[in-house]
């Protein structure tokens, strides 16, 4: 009586056993499912995270209403500087407005620790150009992007980055903008694109985090002067002729195009007279930069845009 009694116990035992495991392996699998979901991409903005070199990455992203996944769609990457994220360079150029406007797909990826690297990955050290280019594979397999017209923007430190990946990464970016940032030194000579590179510079000439005149060679991470970056790229590019660019009617911006390049490229280089270290056009809560945005009339945003639509990935 006592052996068929425990045997009907460990019976129910067994039974209840089953039963929770077949409730947490449910649970389990719908875990799993919203994990994906979060991956989805829908209209208007998205926070995504993709795993690279042993690190969780993260962006965010705005997709505009005329996204149709049948057809492609241009792609816009946007760099922060030191210190921001991609959200907050997002509030600062106004992109998601104007990809509304336009029609692309605008990304601004996250540094770690709200920092660029641009090292290759030894010693554990993050390689920011592997990241950017896994992005761009790993956005592709999401969203129906135009792979002939991805593009690449940044300010500061995200400007410098842009300025490296121009150098390594020209097989999948068309055309690259860099705001407030230069080439670095130690890259230069290293900086060997196998196609030419469509570039546009804004800086301007009283920045003091990136000085106009460059810095001082043996200076860690120091910069070359803004003539020397853009008259690098012109070389690269065998650039023929320059001429005065009658796209800015403000006497505070100088531009200068650079056109009869190789492989369609052109080099186009505005300098803000006066202008320090921002983004022109970008909101900001400092009354004087306002005031001084108002007065300049350039929006690099729009500028940035314009210039990407004339290039494309052959």
């Amino acid at each position: 009586m006592n052996i068929y009694f425990s045997f009907k116990s460990w019976k129910k035992i067994i039974t209840l056993l089953l039963t929770i495991s077949f409730l947490t392996a449910c649970e389990s699998i719908e875990a799993g499912e919203i994990n994906k979901s979060k991956q989805k991409i829908f209209i208007g903005d998205n926070y995504g995270q993709i795993n690279n070199q042993g690190r969780l990455r993260t962006y965010y992203s705005y997709i505009p209403k005329s996204y149709n996944p049948n057809q492609p769609m241009p792609l816009v990457l946007v760099f922060h500087g030191d210190a921001g994220s991609g959200r907050s360079i997002s509030d600062v150029t106004g992109f998601n407005n104007l990809a509304e406007q336009k029609g692309f797909i605008v990304v601004y990826p996250d540094g770690i620790n709200q920092k660029w690297s641009l090292r290759s990955n030894s010693q554990g050290k993050v390689d920011d150009i592997s990241f950017v280019s896994s992005l761009i594979d790993g956005l592709k397999q999401q969203v129906n992007i135009d792979s002939h017209k991805v593009y690449a923007t940044g300010f500061s430190r995200g400007g410098i980055l842009t300025q490296a990946l121009a150098c390594k990464l020209s097989d999948k970016i068309a055309a690259f903008a860099s705001v407030a940032g230069s080439l670095p030194v130690r890259l230069k000579p290293n900086c060997q694109p196998e196609t030419p590179i469509s570039m546009m510079a804004i800086n301007g000439t009283k920045d003091r985090d990136v000085l106009y005149e460059g810095d001082d060679r043996d200076r860690r991470g120091a910069l070359v002067s803004i003539s020397d970056m853009v008259g690098f790229w012109r070389s690269h590019d065998r650039c023929i002729s320059s001429s005065a660019s009658p796209l800015l009617p403000s006497t505070k911006v100088k531009a200068t195009q650079y056109s009869n390049c190789i492989g369609n490229s052109e080099v186009l280089q505005l300098a803000v007279v006066d202008g320090g270290h921002f983004w022109p056009g970008g909101a900001s809560t400092d009354a004087s930069l306002n005031k001084f945005n108002a007065q300049l009339g350039l929006n690099a945003s729009q500028t940035i845009w314009d210039f990407f639509q004339r290039h494309s990935l052959s």
